[in-house]
């Protein structure tokens, strides 16, 4: 599996180890990758290199996933970009990765953070996927 060299992942999690794989994941399927290690590092990077994709777990320090998903939602509404796909990883939910209609605690997209991480890289190329067919002209 490969992607685009221009598809860049933003990820935020304060646990340095589950970074380390999810990053390593990702880059070894073909994605640039940037990582923060709370919400405020993240939204900085967010802003500085706008990402196609942000993942963020829900409970850090500072600034939680809550909030750092709903602003960058914001962020991205207010400059008139294209929304990124913002996924919020929670260990919190037992179920299947779901999608909301409308972003329920600023994101669109809830992933069980015990996903294995090839598994979550997989559901983003597949929401990728269909974000490049919605856009694409007729």
């Amino acid at each position: 599996m490969t992607t685009a060299p221009a598809t860049t992942v933003l990820l935020i999690d304060d646990d340095p180890f589950f970074l380390r794989v999810l990053a390593g994941t990702f880059r070894q399927n073909g994605y640039t990758v940037l990582t923060a290690h709370d919400g405020i590092e993240g939204i900085k990077l967010y802003l500085e290199k706008l990402p196609q994709v942000v993942i963020s777990d829900l409970i850090m320090p500072r600034l939680g996933g809550v909030s750092t998903c709903k602003e960058i939602r914001r962020l991205a509404l207010e400059r008139d970009d294209q929304e990124p796909i913002i996924i919020l990883l929670t260990s919190m939910i037992h179920e299947p990765p779901h999608q909301h209609e409308v972003p329920d605690m600023g994101a669109r997209y809830h992933i069980p953070k015990s996903s294995p991480a090839l598994d979550v890289v997989i559901l983003v190329e597949q929401l990728l996927s269909q974000q490049r067919s919605a856009t694409k002209p007729v």
